[in-house]
């Protein structure tokens, strides 16, 4: 059994060669173990023919029965012993791959997090999802070159040093036929690093576009987009499949000659010894053994062929997973210079680059025509992407990350929802009682949802909440966040694909739950911005207005068209047409969205791990949860029943 290390340790990742050294290094007593069976596997492979040699010379032309059967014995002996060090090694190695495979796994999911919400600016979907597969795969078989490959070498000169007891000049051949075959294969090999690179970088791309396709499948067939995307996506394929018979050239000349070449220098030596045997210099016996010490070697050849081959596939492998080891998160103040303490007291949020606010103990508002724009100041004032954002008098890039994440949460209508139950959907790592829970879910106006599963809290969820509808993933993912009670709360239009029934229930019962408590939303809902403190408006990224919804809308004449026009809408999703139906549905927003759906769920503040959809993935998939959002929307007056949740 392979035991996975908790903690998989610190990659060396200066380069290729050195992150593979790290991996043999971490695991070196299982490395040594294989390399010893390894070698004994292949000298055992070596005393067969010894052992046949004296058989027929001491045994059989002799003429003594006794002489033969011990040899005999002792043959069935060594074979026994070998097939038992096969396993052994075999057994090893395959500890060696899979531990291997799970600590890069490990390093590179740490990372992931580390990056946080930086990660999707610097690297694909497609990308990620490629190093944990293929990379992984072949970095993990690179090292098999650690028992077969040094047995190998060693299997190597224990043959030359028994040919050389049959004729020094077997001897001579053996020493120099070998490395003219590595010499034959060497350019291969780096031909083979040089298509290996080029397919590896083309089957990044091609995932992450399949990876975009998947996700808004379902809107690109509403709008009569996926035919163009399949087009996309089949020309990229065929390019990657040139690409891939480019790589299997190389490959199957490789393995070609890796069958071939030996052979051939099986024939030859086997000819040569014949033709001494025929002369008398080796006898009979020494024919048999050099025939056999040769087609012994053939074994350990065709795994140095191999080892070169895999590790010219591993460097390249090893080089994307170095790639990504290398990317570093924005580094504020806290990094460089040690992290300032938290304001004791809750205090403003404030947002230099647009002019707002959160102040605390008041419900925020965010307006803006374009929702890139107030997602953008969501993710500044929840510490995810760089900025000069202040948290009362202290700069928040300066704040340790854990108490911004103890104290800010950021919650994303686009929050990832683990498969699992419901009540872990929810509660997550937390610990909150039934009562805790009911409450949630009657603010966010879910006991609906939870009535409707078989067995209430207890009911399986899917993987992206893929057995809920659009409307009920929202406001599960909004009961997750006012469940973790944060002391901000910064929600991402958190009922965009909700009715407008249920969202005035929402919009009232987010305004008394958290009454005290710092609480900014992303909206342009009336039904939500009647009940704001303050509410801003925001033109090109910045505050243009503030001051209440009615001030709003009487002195700004974009504010009252843009409300007027959510109005509209909202008008139209309560008489049974889906918000995000609509042209210009705040439901789905533009492109400039794209990619900010949450990895850690509503209510965990821990890092996002962001699609990285170039032209709006995510907001496609903003777009269809909207589509249910007349047919699941809880009615406003839904009675709380503690009964229904437990």
């Amino acid at each position: 059994m392979v035991v996975i290390p908790t903690d998989p340790g610190t990659p060396d990742s200066r380069s290729a060669r050195r992150y593979l050294w790290w991996l043999v290094v971490v695991q070196r007593r299982r490395i040594v173990a294989g390399a010893l069976l390894g070698s004994a596997w292949m000298i055992g492979l070596t005393l067969p023919p010894y052992l046949l040699s004296r058989a027929i010379d001491g045994g059989l032309r002799a003429g003594n029965p006794g002489t033969l059967l011990r040899w005999t014995a002792a043959l069935l002996a060594v074979g026994v012993l070998n097939a038992w060090l096969g396993i052994m090694r075999h057994r090893t190695m395959t500890k060696v791959r899979m531990d291997a495979a799970f600590r890069t796994v490990q390093v590179v999911v740490r990372h992931s997090t580390r990056l946080g919400a930086a990660l999707p600016l610097r690297v694909t979907a497609g990308e990620v999802a490629t190093i944990g597969g293929s990379d992984v795969a072949r970095i993990s078989e690179t090292l098999t070159v650690t028992g077969p490959g040094v047995g190998a070498v060693v299997a190597y000169f224990v043959v030359a040093g028994l040919l050389f007891t049959v004729s020094p000049l077997l001897m001579a051949v053996l020493l120099l036929g070998v490395p003219l075959l590595a010499v034959v294969i060497g350019p291969l090999l780096g031909r083979l690093q040089g298509a290996e690179s080029a397919y590896r970088q083309s089957q990044g791309e091609l995932t992450a576009l399949l990876t975009d396709l998947v996700g808004g499948l379902r809107v690109l067939g509403g709008l009569g987009g996926k035919g163009l995307y399949a087009d996309r996506y089949r020309a990229g394929s065929q390019r990657l499949r040139a690409e891939g018979y480019r790589v299997g050239a190389v490959t199957s000349w490789i393995q070609a000659l890796a069958v071939g070449l030996p052979a051939l220098f099986l024939a030859a030596v086997t000819w040569l010894a014949a033709r001494m045997a025929a002369e008398g210099t080796i006898t009979v016996g020494q024919l048999v053994a050099v025939y056999g010490y040769v087609a012994v070697l053939v074994a350990p050849v065709t795994f140095l062929i191999e080892g070169g081959y895999g590790i010219s596939r591993g460097l390249v492998a090893a080089r994307r997973v170095v790639r990504f080891l290398t990317l570093e998160p924005h580094a504020g103040p806290a990094e460089h210079h040690g992290p300032a303490a938290a304001p004791e007291q809750p205090s403003v949020l404030r947002d230099p680059t647009s002019g707002t606010e959160a102040a605390p103990g008041l419900l925020t508002a965010l307006v803006s025509a374009r929702p890139a724009e107030t997602a953008a100041v969501v993710d500044r004032l929840g510490r995810f992407t760089a900025s000069d954002v202040t948290w009362g008098p202290v700069r928040l890039d300066a704040v340790s990350a854990a108490q911004v994440r103890a104290r800010i949460l950021v919650a994303d209508n686009e929050a990832y929802l683990f498969a699992g139950t419901l009540r872990e959907a929810l509660v997550g790592r937390q610990d909150r009682d039934d009562d805790a829970i009911a409450g949630a879910l009657h603010t966010a106006v879910a006991e609906d949802v939870v009535a409707g599963l078989p067995d209430g809290l207890g009911s399986a969820v899917d993987a992206m909440g893929r057995n809920l509808s659009g409307g009920q993933r929202q406001r599960i993912r909004l009961a997750g966040a006012l469940l973790a009670d944060p002391e901000v709360l910064l929600a991402v239009d958190p009922t965009s694909a909700v009715d407008a029934h249920t969202e005035a229930a929402v919009a009232a019962r987010v305004k008394e739950a958290r009454t005290g408590r710092t609480t900014l939303v992303t909206t342009t809902s009336p039904l939500f911005l009647e009940r704001a403190d303050t509410v801003y408006y925001l033109v090109d990224g910045v505050a243009a207005a503030a001051g209440s919804h009615a001030e709003l809308m009487r002195d700004q004449p974009g504010y009252r068209a843009l409300v007027a026009r959510s109005t509209g809408e909202e008008t139209a999703a309560g008489d049974g047409t889906a918000a995000g139906d609509l042209p210009g549905s705040r439901a789905a927003p533009d492109s400039g969205a794209a990619g900010r759906a949450a990895a850690g769920g509503a209510g965990r503040g821990g890092p996002r791990v962001e699609s990285t959809a170039a032209d709006g993935t995510a907001a496609d998939r903003a777009g269809a949860d909207a589509s249910a959002a007349g047919a699941d929307g809880g009615a406003a007056g839904t009675p709380t029943s503690k009964e229904a949740v437990r």
